[in-house]
């Protein structure tokens, strides 16, 4: 009779359950065969299984040992399978005897020595098993952190097959060699927070009142941002200061971050949630598959590593055209799907869009220092798709600034002080939108809650009119000037929208202005 071992795997941000079976077939030649649609690092399980078993002091079956992945129709990939596969083969062959082996599920990569590796996607792993009725969940000793993030089930961690098989069977209390693990506690939560906090700070920014502003009115409302300006006027500067005034993350939010932080290999071992936004800033010779997701086996990209943050982008025009306008779903739909013959993942995108750009080829338009015509800065801002600049909130020039001006004048506003002004206006859109699954804030607000929310009175919708017919703005532009100017009303305190609201959301639209010049020069 075959003996059956949970086990869990991952499709996706999401966890599913796999029972790994076990069986001899006697008289036939001793080897060990895998089946149940395994990829490779499955495959090599048996030479590991097996090296295990002897330096544990137990007996490698003398038989043709059967392991069997069900379902057997899903693809499976990883090598979290060999603690349950190596456990329900030694049960199989009457080596060891386990109480309640029902009870558990198994996770957890097999060293030669048998000492027990951490895995990737542990969370999503406990999750599942915790919907599928699990008792308890035995994984690694330096995943234990992230696996006790899920509530309602028994983490187990274990740091070797003697310890896993020695609890299994009553001989042994895991909690002893948890003693210490308030101070483990401590260390893996500032793991977590200084791998992602720095010293940047908004006060050292001077000479940008304007643009601070704006950054600060995006940031409260999850807004997109395209800063446009001279070399060394302090784009990435800010950019690199925009994490430390973005809102702290809910629970649910960093539930959802370090799943996709686990999944791709990027949660440190011994960490647990991940408690700061994540900040993305890829170069801009990315692949298509970095930036989106892709691989054979249809991973997370730049996107979804930025999900419930920002990913930010410099030197925007540098990046290849068809990488941007990959762009587009994402920053749409706020989920993206990816296609790969081995499968079909979906993975949340939910993030605040943020990129630089120089204004011309040589990178000083308007100033006298800029040699390039109209024409080459119309084809230059081109290499950026209409669709694209669309979906982009505000649209802000940087003015270049003076240094020794600046060097007399005071420190600028703290990030902290910022921070305060964003997590008020985000509280107001968490309780407007309390009701809303999957809506935290105004960036996020549907056609119908838009005109819910954001009803102008007749002087706000005449100058937004205005605008419209000067610039040729679409219903998708006035949309987001619409969701922005809730966010400058929230920063405020307001009940309604205001005419200055308007009048604030039109000026952060530089881009469209300054296009617009050129165009009827040519």
């Amino acid at each position: 009779m075959a003996i059956v071992v949970k086990s869990m795997a991952t499709s996706g941000v999401d966890g599913f359950m796999v029972e790994i079976e076990a069986s001899t077939i006697r008289g036939q030649q001793q080897m060990m065969s895998i089946i149940g649609l395994p990829d490779q690092a499955i495959k090599e399980a048996g030479e590991r299984i097996q090296a295990a078993i002897e330096s544990c002091g137990y007996d490698i079956p003398k038989d043709k040992a059967i392991i069997s992945l069900a379902p057997s129709d899903k693809k499976k990939r990883g090598s979290h399978f060999d603690l349950g596969m190596i456990i329900a083969l030694l049960y199989q062959t009457d080596q060891i005897s386990p109480k309640n082996l029902g009870e558990y599920a198994f996770i957890g990569e097999l060293s030669l020595d048998g000492r027990i590796r951490p895995c990737n996607g542990v969370l999503s792993m406990v999750t599942e098993a915790r919907k599928c009725g699990v008792k308890a969940v035995v994984v690694p000793y330096d995943n234990r952190q992230e696996a006790s993030s899920v509530p309602g089930i028994r983490i187990c961690p274990v740091k070797s097959l003697p310890d896993t098989i020695s609890f299994l069977e009553g001989r042994m209390d895991l909690s002893k060699q948890n003693e210490n693990d308030g101070d483990i506690t401590d260390k893996g939560e500032t793991l977590s927070i200084a791998n992602q906090e720095n010293d940047f700070d908004f006060a050292d920014v001077k000479g940008q009142e304007e643009l601070i502003e704006a950054i600060v009115l995006g940031a409260a409302g999850g807004h997109n941002i395209l800063m446009l300006g001279e070399p060394g006027c302090g784009k990435t500067m800010i950019a690199q200061r925009i994490p430390t005034i973005l809102p702290r993350m809910s629970e649910k939010e960093s539930l959802e971050v370090t799943k996709i932080q686990s999944i791709s290999g990027h949660l440190e071992a011994g960490t647990g949630l991940v408690t700061c936004r994540p900040f993305r800033s890829p170069h801009h010779n990315v692949s298509l598959n970095a930036l989106i997701g892709g691989g054979s086996y249809a991973q997370p990209g730049e996107v979804s590593l930025a999900h419930n943050g920002g990913l930010f982008l410099d030197e925007l025009a540098e990046f290849s055209k068809s990488t941007l306008d990959a762009l587009r779903q994402p920053m749409e739909d706020k989920r993206v799907t990816i296609s790969r013959v081995n499968g079909t993942n979906s993975y949340p995108a939910n993030f605040m869009f943020v990129a630089a750009m120089n204004p011309c080829p040589c990178g000083y338009y308007p100033s006298k220092r800029c040699k390039c015509t109209d024409y080459e800065i119309i084809h230059y801002r081109g290499k950026i798709s209409g669709p694209i600049l669309e979906r982009i909130d505000i649209q802000k020039s940087v003015a270049q600034v003076d240094y020794f001006e600046l060097n007399n004048k005071k420190d600028g506003v703290s990030s902290a002080v910022l921070r305060e002004r964003v997590e008020q206006a985000r509280k107001i859109q968490q309780e407007r939108f309390k009701d809303a699954e999957g809506i935290s804030c105004n960036a996020q607000m549907t056609t119908s809650m838009i005109q819910k929310y954001c009803k102008l009175d007749e002087e706000c919708t005449e100058i937004l009119k205005k605008a419209s017919e000067k610039y040729g703005y679409s219903a998708r532009v006035i949309h987001k000037l619409l969701r922005l100017a809730r966010t400058a009303a929230d920063l405020d305190g307001a009940e309604n929208i205001r005419r200055e609201d308007v009048i604030k959301v039109l000026s952060c639209r530089d881009l469209d202005v300054s296009s617009n010049q050129m165009y009827a020069i040519t």
